[in-house]
């Protein structure tokens, strides 16, 4: 939903741009090898990368054109390698390894490099992807004769059944005429069901057994990307237009399974949004502001709204020094001097800080170091404040 025209053609320039320069700069040269490095998102898609998908698939079309003129070429798409690259972040490589997909090993990466870039194949794909644990899901809404050939993929998809045998069409129809003749409670377990086994499919899990219908999508590992992937699984399963947050609205199967109902069936039984209030007041007053809970940061040691209230009744002075947590060199950072004061200093020594901003939980908001590292420290303020104001 976020992909615009000009984030196409950002990526396209940087890979089939530049790929066609070269094609065209080096079409007189006698060249021993025309390698170009694809990837995997080219040839089975990847979520949420529609515009990388399709610039890598540009690479091996125009190395199956060189070969078709006589010209040497080679397209590899690659799959994730281990010990660095693009998925080498935590909660990438925990992702694609639950959807079957693992780190490719450098040694057998520079191994199959050698043999591809010599052989008689214009494109190429090196993955290490487990068909067993990779196949069910990428076939859950939709039969996909590029795997079918595969005998472990194919295998595994007739375990678990075929998509049209389970979804039907892919435009809700099937879907829809097994509902119909049965009680709401059956209707709405069927749909549990299928909330469930596309929740599984997307996340990697062993199957809809291991989704629990009211546990909420986010504590199963649903991330915004995810979230997307599953609303769009979740469309082609029911035929129903999904909006991007759908999963966010309707937080756990059930109460998603519910709304799907209503969509496929018009039950007049409205699913509400988990985060709807009515206006009105207990004693049926109008009342459109609630405060249920509240939580802030400020300067001079303020952590909560009592710790505010005591520093705005007391008139207490909330600037004090250079905080010593933020890993600032504060010798070279003060000078007292302003008209001789260098770039990147202050000729003040005092300021109004945040105490304690180092103290992050990254593992209590489930963040890996590295990302709560990278992260705005204005974010992770914004989680720890949000956080504390449901507490309270």
């Amino acid at each position: 939903d976020a992909l615009t025209p000009e984030r196409f053609a950002a990526v396209l320039r940087a890979k089939a741009l530049s790929a066609s320069h070269l094609d065209e700069l080096t079409r007189g040269r006698d060249l021993d090898a025309f390698v170009l490095f694809s990837s995997v998102s080219g040839v089975i898609g990847t979520t949420g990368q529609g515009n990388y998908a399709a610039a890598n698939a540009y690479l091996d079309a125009l190395a199956e054109r060189r070969r078709a003129a006589g010209l040497p070429a080679t397209s590899i798409a690659w799959g994730p390698w281990a010990d660095g690259g693009m998925a080498d972040e935590e909660v990438v490589a925990w992702r694609m390894h639950r959807g079957g997909v693992r780190p490719l090993q450098p040694t057998l990466g520079m191994l199959a490099l050698g043999r591809a870039a010599g052989g008689p194949r214009a494109a190429v794909m090196v993955s290490d992807i487990h068909w067993g644990e990779f196949a069910p899901p990428f076939t859950m809404t939709r039969p996909s004769p590029l795997i079918e050939s595969l005998p472990e993929a194919r295998a595994a998809v007739e375990g678990a059944g075929a998509a049209s045998e389970r979804f039907g069409r892919g435009d809700g129809s099937g879907l829809r005429d097994q509902l119909v003749g049965l009680t709401s409670a059956e209707q709405e377990r069927v749909l549990i069901e299928v909330v469930r086994l596309c929740a599984a499919g997307v996340l990697g899990y062993s199957g809809a057994s291991a989704v629990p219908a009211d546990r909420a999508f986010r504590d199963l590992g649903v991330d915004s990307l995810t979230a997307v992937e599953l609303r769009g699984t979740l469309a082609m399963a029911t035929g129903v237009a999904l909006t991007a947050t759908v999963v966010f609205d309707y937080p756990t199967p059930v109460a998603l399974a519910r709304h799907l109902r209503e969509h496929l069936l018009g039950d007049t039984a409205a699913a509400q949004p988990t985060g709807a209030r009515g206006t009105d007041g207990p004693d049926g007053t109008d009342d459109p502001v609630v405060i249920v809970g509240m939580a802030c940061r400020f300067p001079g040691g303020v952590e909560d709204p009592e710790g505010l209230w005591r520093l705005l009744s007391e008139g207490a002075d909330a600037v004090g020094p250079f905080p010593k947590d933020r890993g600032w060199d504060l010798g070279a950072l003060y000078d007292p001097d302003p008209e001789a004061a260098r770039r990147g200093t202050s000729y003040v020594d005092v300021g109004a800080f945040l105490d304690g901003v180092g103290g992050f939980d990254a593992g209590f908001f489930g963040m890996s170091p590295r990302e709560a590292l990278a992260a705005d420290p204005q974010q992770r303020l914004l989680l720890e404040v949000s956080w504390e104001g449901l507490e309270r």
